[in-house]
């Protein structure tokens, strides 16, 4: 399926930038028209459902940062081809919004971040990647370069596995702890030491938390887990599977050999080493990353483009 995108004269761009943007943070990887790598920048987080404003905000500030890195003054819009995988881009309005509210970029190619994600892992080729930071999501490709997707529903309904999903866990065991449903533990007083002690102060925190909120938690799901405590364990655990499905779910059936897996995210790749033995073994390191994904994407819409006279 040809992602969304908005295309200026092919070859007018002086230069390209592959984004990468998700619930936490934003990555810009900036080249020239020849595929030079000129610099990288960061910013906060795209993801889409936090708003297209501010993810267009947080792109324009980590191109930003990329030209300064690279030691160049920041071009203007109408000179920049961009390729973006946004975490929500998935979300038929949430992408409209965001393209519509393009600045003036002199292209524009977007897609979910699993499928960047996934372009960048096999360079093109076949694979399945697993996708889990903030959020969680799983692309596959053929060899025909047809693409399916899996989870990437978004917080709280989907996002098994992610930071978020477990720190949403996290904080559903404290409750049970101080309601007396559940026994104390390691994870139960970390969350408190990190939200509050009682009801009133985990119900403040609970009310103004998203999915970058409850994220937060995640690492100390891992760090309780890391101590000994079996409530933690069994979390991660739960996660590892969550994501261990959606695997499954994007393994064609009939397939001459299982595909090849690569785990991605902070949260992902930590994940990967409670798979069962057979799934860890069609792990592979990743040719590239979400960034090196977009600008595949970008480049390969501009080269499909009509030539201007």
């Amino acid at each position: 399926m040809t992602p969304p995108q908005r295309l200026g004269p092919a070859g007018a761009s002086p230069y390209l930038a592959g984004v990468d943007g998700g619930g936490t943070g934003t990555r810009v990887r900036l080249q020239d028209a020849a595929g030079r790598t000129l610099g990288q920048g960061e910013a906060g987080p795209s993801g889409l459902g936090q708003g297209v404003e501010q993810a267009w905000r947080h792109v324009q500030q980590a191109l930003q940062s990329a030209f300064a890195a690279a030691g160049l003054a920041a071009a203007a819009p109408a000179d920049v081809a961009l390729g973006l995988g946004l975490a929500g881009a998935g979300v038929a309005a949430q992408r409209a919004a965001f393209l519509q509210a393009d600045p003036g970029f002199a292209s524009c190619v977007l897609d979910n971040d699993g499928v960047t994600q996934l372009l960048g892992a096999f360079g093109g080729g076949p694979g399945i990647v697993v996708a889990a930071g903030t959020g969680s999501v799983a692309a596959s490709r053929d060899a025909d370069g047809r693409t399916r997707q899996c989870g990437g529903w978004g917080f709280p309904v989907g996002d098994e596995g992610s930071g978020a999903w477990l720190g949403l866990r996290a904080m559903a065991h404290a409750h049970a702890v101080l309601d007396g449903r559940a026994a104390g533990s390691a994870l139960s007083e970390a969350v408190f030491k990190t939200a509050g002690a009682d009801a009133p102060a985990l119900l403040a925190w609970c009310a103004g938390a998203g999915a970058r909120r409850y994220a937060e938690l995640a690492p100390w799901v891992f760090a309780s887990a890391d101590s000994g405590c079996r409530t933690a364990q069994t979390l991660l655990q739960a996660a590892a599977d969550a994501l261990a499905a959606m695997v499954a779910a994007l393994q064609p059936a009939g397939a001459a050999a299982p595909w090849p897996v690569v785990a991605s995210g902070s949260v992902g790749t930590r994940l990967a080493s409670l798979w069962p033995p057979a799934l860890q073994a069609r792990q592979v390191p990743a040719a590239g990353d979400s960034m090196d994904g977009a600008l595949l994407m970008l480049r390969a819409a501009l080269s499909a483009a009509p030539r201007s006279a």
